[in-house]
């Protein structure tokens, strides 16, 4: 007589496979105008995530005025906005113009691996700035001693690693598949619902809590501040400091924004995969993973819009670039006029050991 566990296994496998199924079923025979803009919103936002957050890092290493410990959270949430730009975005790409992914299975636990580093690693660093935003503002007199050069290095190190930490469980569950409806390689919500549930909590809940809980406390200080309630503190908060916190707040909140329908559907899908997932509409599943990837793109603009010394280093930058571009082909220019003028001349005939230079004047 078979035992529970294979009762309930025989019972769950069948179901389990009609999803899978049903979803790889899904996405298929699309309009081409569905993947034109499917396309166009993947390759706008890998051309702005790239030159965007290499404007951010290089602005950081150019500018004093940015070389804070607090930045070098913001560099590194730029490293992680920068690895799926380079790696699984292209080949999301390929399989939208290929209708399926055919790039074999390595290359899928390749991309599934580094789209996870950089969503996870985007959320930790973003919880790690929401940290050291608090500690700045709320306790200043111990900030200096706390967020030291080394300290600051070290605190980087431990989101990285606990972001690496994060990722390894899904290759022994076996959640990371290539999903045709989004044309990624993935972390496939249906796989396990005690280790989805654990992935939204502990990836996406906790950390927004942390954040929130530290902007929720500076918000209060700066009412009082303004209020003369706590005059105190008023040295802490300078224009330029109220600034950056309202520029890291708005990363904070777009990046809620952006991936909340995702993690949503997938605590959704998670109570009951065979229930909820084949009523989730395919358009707002496609919809909400396109949102999360675009965030990817949007931290840079946010640092240009509304922090001056971002923006002031990001147009010295372009200009850099540009006058150097305009000085190489400017001094390149006489030297390949030269040679074409140079080219244009007719060369004199060799001379002949039989001929003297009177014959050939008289044959010209």
């Amino acid at each position: 007589m078979p035992d529970t566990f294979t009762l309930i296994k025989n019972r769950t496998e069948p179901r389990l496979w009609q999803l899978e199924r049903t979803l790889a079923t899904e996405g298929s025979a699309r309009p081409a105008w569905v993947i034109a803009v499917l396309a166009s919103v993947l390759i706008f936002t890998t051309v702005v995530d790239v030159l965007g957050n290499l404007l951010v890092i290089i602005s950081v290493f150019r500018n004093r005025k940015l070389r804070n410990s607090g930045n070098v959270f913001v560099v590194s949430l730029a490293f992680a906005d920068l690895v799926v730009a380079f790696y699984p975005y292209p080949l999301v790409l390929y399989a939208l113009f290929h209708d399926g992914w055919a790039l074999g299975n390595t290359q899928c636990m390749v991309s599934g691996f580094l789209m996870g580093l950089s969503v996870i690693g985007s959320i930790f660093n973003i919880a790690g700035i929401a940290v050291n935003r608090y500690c700045y503002i709320c306790h200043s007199f111990s900030y200096s001693r706390l967020y030291s050069f080394r300290n600051t290095l070290m605190f980087v190190a431990l989101i990285w690693v606990l972001t690496v930490v994060a990722i390894i469980p899904n290759f022994f569950v076996g959640s990371l598949r290539y999903d045709p409806r989004v044309y990624s390689c993935t972390f496939a919500q249906n796989v396990s619902r005690s280790y989805t549930v654990t992935v939204v909590v502990v990836h996406f809940l906790v950390p927004i809590a942390v954040v929130t809980f530290c902007y929720l406390r500076i918000w209060v200080l700066v009412i009082q501040v303004r209020r003369k309630v706590k005059t105190e503190e008023s040295l802490r908060l300078r224009p330029s400091d109220l600034r950056n916190f309202i520029t890291m707040f708005v990363v904070f909140v777009l990046f809620a924004i952006c991936w909340a329908p995702l993690n949503l559907i997938g605590l959704a899908v998670a109570i009951d995969p065979s229930r909820v997932a084949p009523h989730i509409p395919e358009w707002l599943f496609v919809v909400s993973y396109f949102m999360a990837y675009f965030n990817s793109c949007l931290n840079a603009i946010i640092y240009g819009l509304l922090n001056r010394n971002f923006r002031n280093e990001y147009k010295r930058i372009i200009t850099s670039a540009w006058v150097t571009r305009l000085f190489v082909t400017e001094t390149s220019r006489p030297a390949t006029d030269g040679r074409s003028m140079r080219s244009k001349q007719t060369p004199p005939l060799p001379l002949n050991n039989n001929e003297s230079l009177r014959d050939r004047s008289n044959k010209e």
